[in-house]
Protein backbone atom coordinates (compact mmCIF):
# COMPACT_ATOMS: atom_id res chain seq x y z
CA UNK A 1 0.00 0.00 0.00
CA UNK A 2 1.02 3.62 -0.43
CA UNK A 3 0.61 6.77 1.66
CA UNK A 4 -0.78 9.84 -0.11
CA UNK A 5 0.27 13.14 1.43
CA UNK A 6 -1.57 16.36 0.70
CA UNK A 7 0.04 19.47 2.22
CA UNK A 8 -2.42 22.34 2.03
CA UNK A 9 -2.72 25.90 3.24
CA UNK A 10 -5.81 27.85 2.23
CA UNK A 11 -7.22 31.29 2.95
CA UNK A 12 -10.76 29.95 2.53
CA UNK A 13 -12.30 26.47 2.62
CA UNK A 14 -11.35 24.33 -0.36
CA UNK A 15 -13.84 23.71 -3.15
CA UNK A 16 -16.23 20.82 -2.59
CA UNK A 17 -14.83 19.11 -5.71
CA UNK A 18 -11.76 18.25 -3.63
CA UNK A 19 -13.95 16.31 -1.18
CA UNK A 20 -15.02 13.85 -3.87
CA UNK A 21 -11.40 13.29 -4.88
CA UNK A 22 -10.31 12.73 -1.28
CA UNK A 23 -13.15 10.27 -0.75
CA UNK A 24 -12.01 8.37 -3.86
CA UNK A 25 -8.40 8.38 -2.65
CA UNK A 26 -9.23 7.24 0.88
CA UNK A 27 -10.51 3.92 -0.49
CA UNK A 28 -7.19 3.25 -2.24
CA UNK A 29 -4.38 4.78 -0.14
CA UNK A 30 -3.48 5.87 3.34
CA UNK A 31 -4.59 9.50 3.03
CA UNK A 32 -2.88 12.18 5.13
CA UNK A 33 -3.80 15.85 4.85
CA UNK A 34 -1.45 18.25 6.63
CA UNK A 35 -3.33 21.53 6.82
CA UNK A 36 -1.55 24.78 7.63
CA UNK A 37 -4.66 26.92 7.21
CA UNK A 38 -5.87 29.40 9.80
CA UNK A 39 -7.95 27.85 12.63
CA UNK A 40 -11.36 28.72 11.13
CA UNK A 41 -10.47 27.21 7.75
CA UNK A 42 -8.80 24.21 9.39
CA UNK A 43 -11.97 23.55 11.41
CA UNK A 44 -14.15 23.79 8.29
CA UNK A 45 -11.88 21.32 6.52
CA UNK A 46 -11.89 18.99 9.53
CA UNK A 47 -15.69 18.91 9.62
CA UNK A 48 -15.71 17.83 5.96
CA UNK A 49 -12.70 15.54 5.72
CA UNK A 50 -12.66 13.67 9.02
CA UNK A 51 -15.62 11.61 7.81
CA UNK A 52 -13.81 10.61 4.62
CA UNK A 53 -11.38 8.24 6.29
CA UNK A 54 -8.36 10.51 6.00
CA UNK A 55 -6.02 11.77 8.68
CA UNK A 56 -6.27 15.55 8.96
CA UNK A 57 -3.49 17.17 10.99
CA UNK A 58 -1.80 20.58 11.39
CA UNK A 59 1.91 20.95 10.63
CA UNK A 60 4.33 20.08 13.42
CA UNK A 61 4.77 23.14 15.63
CA UNK A 62 8.55 22.76 15.46
CA UNK A 63 8.41 23.18 11.67
CA UNK A 64 6.16 26.21 11.39
CA UNK A 65 9.02 28.68 11.19
CA UNK A 66 10.24 27.22 7.91
CA UNK A 67 10.03 29.75 5.09
CA UNK A 68 8.35 27.24 2.79
CA UNK A 69 5.16 26.10 4.49
CA UNK A 70 4.66 23.26 2.02
CA UNK A 71 7.89 21.63 3.22
CA UNK A 72 6.64 21.84 6.81
CA UNK A 73 3.54 19.96 5.70
CA UNK A 74 5.55 17.34 3.82
CA UNK A 75 7.98 16.70 6.67
CA UNK A 76 5.07 16.40 9.10
CA UNK A 77 3.32 13.98 6.78
CA UNK A 78 6.43 11.83 6.33
CA UNK A 79 6.52 11.35 10.09
CA UNK A 80 2.86 10.30 10.11
CA UNK A 81 2.97 8.02 7.07
CA UNK A 82 3.03 4.30 7.83
CA UNK A 83 4.06 3.12 4.35
CA UNK A 84 7.43 3.26 2.63
CA UNK A 85 6.01 4.60 -0.64
CA UNK A 86 4.68 8.15 -0.27
CA UNK A 87 3.00 10.27 -2.93
CA UNK A 88 3.21 14.00 -2.27
CA UNK A 89 0.72 16.07 -4.24
CA UNK A 90 -0.66 19.62 -4.32
CA UNK A 91 -4.39 20.14 -3.89
CA UNK A 92 -4.88 20.66 -7.64
CA UNK A 93 -3.41 17.27 -8.62
CA UNK A 94 -5.82 14.50 -9.61
CA UNK A 95 -4.44 10.97 -9.83
CA UNK A 96 -6.43 8.18 -11.42
CA UNK A 97 -6.17 4.42 -10.89
CA UNK A 98 -3.61 3.94 -13.66
CA UNK A 99 -1.35 6.76 -12.44
CA UNK A 100 -1.40 5.43 -8.86
CA UNK A 101 -0.35 1.99 -10.04
CA UNK A 102 2.32 3.38 -12.36
CA UNK A 103 3.94 5.59 -9.74
CA UNK A 104 4.06 2.75 -7.20
CA UNK A 105 5.63 0.50 -9.82
CA UNK A 106 8.22 3.19 -10.58
CA UNK A 107 9.13 3.40 -6.87
CA UNK A 108 10.10 -0.27 -6.96
CA UNK A 109 13.20 0.76 -8.95
CA UNK A 110 13.75 4.36 -7.82
CA UNK A 111 13.87 6.39 -4.62
CA UNK A 112 12.12 9.44 -6.00
CA UNK A 113 9.82 9.65 -9.02
CA UNK A 114 8.77 12.75 -10.93
CA UNK A 115 5.56 12.23 -12.96
CA UNK A 116 4.42 14.60 -15.71
CA UNK A 117 1.40 16.84 -15.21
CA UNK A 118 -1.07 17.92 -17.84
CA UNK A 119 -3.91 20.41 -17.47
CA UNK A 120 -7.57 19.55 -17.80
CA UNK A 121 -9.64 21.63 -18.38
CA UNK A 122 -7.64 24.04 -20.57
CA UNK A 123 -8.28 27.77 -20.09
CA UNK A 124 -6.20 30.11 -22.25
CA UNK A 125 -3.26 30.37 -19.84
CA UNK A 126 -3.04 26.56 -19.53
CA UNK A 127 -1.94 26.43 -23.17
CA UNK A 128 0.95 28.79 -22.38
CA UNK A 129 1.94 26.82 -19.29
CA UNK A 130 1.70 23.59 -21.28
CA UNK A 131 4.12 25.10 -23.80
CA UNK A 132 6.59 25.31 -20.92
CA UNK A 133 5.99 21.65 -20.09
CA UNK A 134 6.61 20.57 -23.68
CA UNK A 135 9.93 22.40 -23.90
CA UNK A 136 11.00 21.01 -20.54
CA UNK A 137 10.27 17.50 -21.81
CA UNK A 138 13.23 17.97 -24.15
CA UNK A 139 15.60 18.76 -21.28
CA UNK A 140 14.96 16.08 -18.67
CA UNK A 141 11.25 16.44 -18.00
CA UNK A 142 8.89 18.99 -16.52
CA UNK A 143 8.55 19.72 -12.80
CA UNK A 144 5.06 18.72 -11.66
CA UNK A 145 2.90 19.44 -8.63
CA UNK A 146 3.46 15.90 -7.38
CA UNK A 147 6.46 13.81 -6.36
CA UNK A 148 6.63 10.21 -5.17
CA UNK A 149 9.37 9.20 -2.75
CA UNK A 150 10.62 6.37 -0.59
CA UNK A 151 10.08 7.58 2.95
CA UNK A 152 12.97 5.73 4.59
CA UNK A 153 15.84 7.31 2.64
CA UNK A 154 14.55 10.84 3.04
CA UNK A 155 13.91 10.41 6.76
CA UNK A 156 17.34 8.86 7.27
CA UNK A 157 18.98 12.15 6.26
CA UNK A 158 16.64 14.32 8.31
CA UNK A 159 14.34 15.40 5.49
CA UNK A 160 15.16 18.32 3.22
CA UNK A 161 15.63 22.08 3.56
CA UNK A 162 12.42 24.03 4.07
CA UNK A 163 13.94 27.47 3.57
CA UNK A 164 14.06 27.36 -0.22
CA UNK A 165 11.58 28.28 -2.94
CA UNK A 166 11.95 25.37 -5.40
CA UNK A 167 11.06 22.70 -2.88
CA UNK A 168 10.55 19.82 -5.33
CA UNK A 169 14.05 20.29 -6.77
CA UNK A 170 15.43 20.47 -3.22
CA UNK A 171 13.73 17.19 -2.35
CA UNK A 172 15.03 15.40 -5.45
CA UNK A 173 18.56 16.76 -5.02
CA UNK A 174 18.58 15.66 -1.38
CA UNK A 175 17.57 12.12 -2.29
CA UNK A 176 20.21 11.97 -5.03
CA UNK A 177 22.89 13.39 -2.74
CA UNK A 178 22.02 10.69 -0.21
CA UNK A 179 22.73 8.03 -2.82
CA UNK A 180 19.19 7.55 -4.07
CA UNK A 181 18.05 7.11 -7.64
CA UNK A 182 15.75 9.63 -9.32
CA UNK A 183 13.39 8.67 -12.14
CA UNK A 184 11.33 10.85 -14.46
CA UNK A 185 9.17 8.62 -16.67
CA UNK A 186 7.91 10.91 -19.42
CA UNK A 187 4.92 8.67 -20.08
CA UNK A 188 3.62 8.78 -16.49
CA UNK A 189 0.88 11.41 -16.82
CA UNK A 190 -1.12 12.87 -13.92
CA UNK A 191 -3.94 15.34 -14.42
CA UNK A 192 -3.78 18.74 -12.81
CA UNK A 193 -6.46 21.40 -12.47
CA UNK A 194 -5.40 24.76 -13.93
CA UNK A 195 -5.00 27.72 -11.57
CA UNK A 196 -7.21 30.76 -11.76
CA UNK A 197 -6.07 33.50 -14.11
CA UNK A 198 -5.15 35.66 -11.12
CA UNK A 199 -3.03 32.91 -9.59
CA UNK A 200 -1.39 32.22 -12.94
CA UNK A 201 -0.19 35.83 -13.18
CA UNK A 202 1.00 35.81 -9.57
CA UNK A 203 3.31 32.87 -10.32
CA UNK A 204 5.19 34.34 -13.30
CA UNK A 205 8.14 36.01 -11.58
CA UNK A 206 8.26 33.48 -8.75
CA UNK A 207 8.66 30.60 -11.17
CA UNK A 208 11.37 32.51 -13.03
CA UNK A 209 13.16 32.97 -9.70
CA UNK A 210 13.36 29.17 -9.42
CA UNK A 211 16.08 29.31 -12.07
CA UNK A 212 18.49 30.76 -9.51
CA UNK A 213 18.78 27.09 -8.51
CA UNK A 214 20.08 26.31 -12.01
CA UNK A 215 22.39 29.21 -12.91
CA UNK A 216 23.11 28.06 -16.46
CA UNK A 217 19.41 28.14 -17.25
CA UNK A 218 19.03 31.54 -15.63
CA UNK A 219 21.91 32.83 -17.72
CA UNK A 220 20.25 31.47 -20.85
CA UNK A 221 16.97 33.22 -20.09
CA UNK A 222 18.73 36.49 -19.36
CA UNK A 223 20.33 36.33 -22.80
CA UNK A 224 17.11 35.68 -24.70
CA UNK A 225 15.72 39.24 -24.60
CA UNK A 226 18.88 41.13 -25.65
CA UNK A 227 19.76 38.58 -28.34
CA UNK A 228 16.22 38.65 -29.74
CA UNK A 229 16.31 42.44 -29.80
CA UNK A 230 19.62 42.35 -31.65
CA UNK A 231 18.21 39.83 -34.11
CA UNK A 232 15.23 42.08 -34.76
CA UNK A 233 17.48 45.08 -35.44
CA UNK A 234 19.82 43.16 -37.72
CA UNK A 235 17.45 40.83 -39.57
CA UNK A 236 13.95 42.21 -39.05
CA UNK A 237 10.64 40.62 -38.21
CA UNK A 238 11.07 37.72 -40.62
CA UNK A 239 13.91 36.41 -38.44
CA UNK A 240 11.72 36.74 -35.31
CA UNK A 241 8.96 34.80 -37.07
CA UNK A 242 11.45 32.07 -37.98
CA UNK A 243 12.63 31.95 -34.38
CA UNK A 244 9.05 31.58 -33.12
CA UNK A 245 8.44 28.75 -35.59
CA UNK A 246 11.61 27.04 -34.37
CA UNK A 247 10.43 27.26 -30.74
CA UNK A 248 7.02 25.85 -31.67
CA UNK A 249 8.68 22.96 -33.54
CA UNK A 250 10.89 22.23 -30.53
CA UNK A 251 7.80 22.15 -28.31
CA UNK A 252 6.13 19.82 -30.78
CA UNK A 253 9.08 17.44 -30.43
CA UNK A 254 8.49 17.49 -26.67
CA UNK A 255 4.79 16.88 -27.26
CA UNK A 256 5.47 13.79 -29.34
CA UNK A 257 7.83 12.20 -26.82
CA UNK A 258 6.41 9.21 -24.93
CA UNK A 259 2.98 9.46 -26.58
CA UNK A 260 2.51 12.97 -25.31
CA UNK A 261 0.50 13.89 -28.41
CA UNK A 262 -2.47 12.00 -26.98
CA UNK A 263 -2.29 14.08 -23.79
CA UNK A 264 -1.19 17.59 -24.84
CA UNK A 265 -3.09 19.58 -27.51
CA UNK A 266 -1.30 20.87 -30.59
CA UNK A 267 -2.16 24.42 -29.53
CA UNK A 268 0.23 24.02 -26.58
CA UNK A 269 3.15 23.73 -29.01
CA UNK A 270 1.96 26.84 -30.84
CA UNK A 271 1.79 28.71 -27.52
CA UNK A 272 5.38 27.84 -26.55
CA UNK A 273 6.88 31.04 -28.11
CA UNK A 274 4.56 33.08 -25.87
CA UNK A 275 5.90 31.29 -22.80
CA UNK A 276 9.51 31.82 -23.93
CA UNK A 277 8.80 35.55 -24.28
CA UNK A 278 7.20 35.67 -20.84
CA UNK A 279 10.07 33.78 -19.20
CA UNK A 280 12.69 35.98 -20.89
CA UNK A 281 11.02 39.06 -19.38
CA UNK A 282 10.34 37.53 -15.96
CA UNK A 283 13.94 36.34 -15.63
CA UNK A 284 15.04 39.96 -15.56
CA UNK A 285 12.26 40.79 -13.10
CA UNK A 286 13.49 37.95 -10.87
CA UNK A 287 17.02 39.37 -10.95
CA UNK A 288 15.58 42.79 -10.11
CA UNK A 289 13.74 41.28 -7.14
CA UNK A 290 16.99 39.75 -5.92
CA UNK A 291 18.71 43.11 -6.23
CA UNK A 292 15.94 45.08 -4.53
CA UNK A 293 14.86 42.73 -1.76
CA UNK A 294 17.56 40.06 -1.63
CA UNK A 295 15.05 37.43 -2.72
CA UNK A 296 11.50 36.89 -3.94
CA UNK A 297 8.39 37.72 -1.86
CA UNK A 298 6.48 34.55 -1.01
CA UNK A 299 3.52 34.32 1.40
CA UNK A 300 4.53 37.40 3.34
CA UNK A 301 8.24 36.54 3.51
CA UNK A 302 11.25 37.04 1.29
CA UNK A 303 12.88 33.79 0.14
CA UNK A 304 16.51 34.19 -0.86
CA UNK A 305 17.51 30.70 -1.99
CA UNK A 306 15.78 28.81 -4.78
CA UNK A 307 17.47 25.48 -3.90
CA UNK A 308 20.72 24.13 -2.51
CA UNK A 309 23.43 23.24 -5.07
CA UNK A 310 23.89 19.49 -5.40
CA UNK A 311 27.60 19.70 -4.57
CA UNK A 312 26.76 21.37 -1.24
CA UNK A 313 24.25 18.65 -0.42
CA UNK A 314 26.82 15.98 -1.28
CA UNK A 315 29.34 17.62 1.06
CA UNK A 316 26.76 18.07 3.82
CA UNK A 317 25.48 14.50 3.73
CA UNK A 318 28.96 13.05 3.36
CA UNK A 319 30.04 14.94 6.45
CA UNK A 320 26.97 13.74 8.33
Amino acid sequence: MVSYLLPIRADRPAAEELDAYLAWLSRRVELIVVDGSDPAVFHAHDMRWSVLGCRHEPPDVALRELVNGKVAGVLTGLRLASHEFVIIADDDVRYDEVALERVCAALEDADVVRPQNYFEPMPWHAYIDSGRSLLNRLTGGDWPGTIAVRRGLLRSVGGYDGNVLFENLELVRTVVAAGGRAACPLDLYVRRLPPSTRHFWSQRVRQAYDEFARPWRLGFWLLVAPLTTALLIVAGWSAIAALAIGIALAAECGRRRSQGARIFPLAASLAAPIWVTERAICAWLAVAAYGLWGGIPYRGRVVRRAATPLRQLHAKLKGA
